[in-house]
């Protein structure tokens, strides 16, 4: 059965994944996650992080 995670908890994760105070693998045994998923958590934080700040009101002119 696969697994649901909520958008949290990968936040969470991935955002313990970029401290590098631990390794994948002691993270993937505390949170019960796949080392794999765990990274791909990451590389998605690094590379779509900017979005999380970007100014909402630009998107919504847009759509007027």
């Amino acid at each position: 059965m696969k697994k649901k995670f909520s958008p949290s908890f990968k936040f969470k994760v991935a955002l313990e994944a970029l401290k590098e105070q631990k390794t994948i693998s002691e993270l993937a045994s505390h949170f019960e996650v796949h080392p794999n998923q765990i990274r791909t958590w990451k590389n998605e934080l690094k590379a779509n992080g900017g979005e999380l700040f970007k100014d909402k009101r630009e998107k919504e002119n847009k759509n007027s």
